[in-house]
């Protein structure tokens, strides 16, 4: 927006006692979405956690969410940890072995680690991953 423009809205919001409109902030560089291939529906209740590799090779924990009705996590990059998002290699690991023991469902797989590198900070990155009992499958989405 041009300045005049800018400072216009915040004179009339001002005056009439409105709020001004927010200003759009920086997405979450990271999301996810677990999908169940068996029945087609998104997989709420997944617990995913976030980790870096370090220099060392060591992971480091950066942060977890659980997956939404919708099976997404929007925002998986924690507030406190966007300074510390950069380039590198990024780790998610999908705790799929509780997810299934709440449905009384057994499964071969108790948790699904996807290693990804991250490029470049500014782009959004998105893993998606399709998921049944006994196999999965990811990809770079979008």
């Amino acid at each position: 927006m041009r300045p005049q423009l800018i400072a216009s809205v915040l004179f009339v919001a001002a005056m009439t006692g409105m709020a001004p409109p927010a200003l759009a902030a920086d997405p979450n560089p990271l999301s996810v979405h677990v999908l169940d291939l068996q029945t087609g529906q998104p997989s709420p209740g997944i617990q995913v956690d976030l980790e870096r590799r370090a220099a060392s090779g060591n992971w480091q924990p950066l942060g977890s969410g659980t997956t939404d009705e919708q099976g997404r996590i929007r925002a998986l990059v924690p507030a406190a940890a966007l300074n510390e998002w950069a380039a590198g290699d990024y780790r998610v690991v999908f705790r799929t072995g509780e997810f299934y023991a709440r449905q009384k469902q057994p499964s071969f797989f108790p948790e699904i680690p996807v290693v990804f590198r991250v490029e470049s900070a500014k782009q959004h990155y998105h893993v998606p991953l399709l998921l049944s009992p006994f196999g999965f499958s990811t990809y770079r989405g979008n």
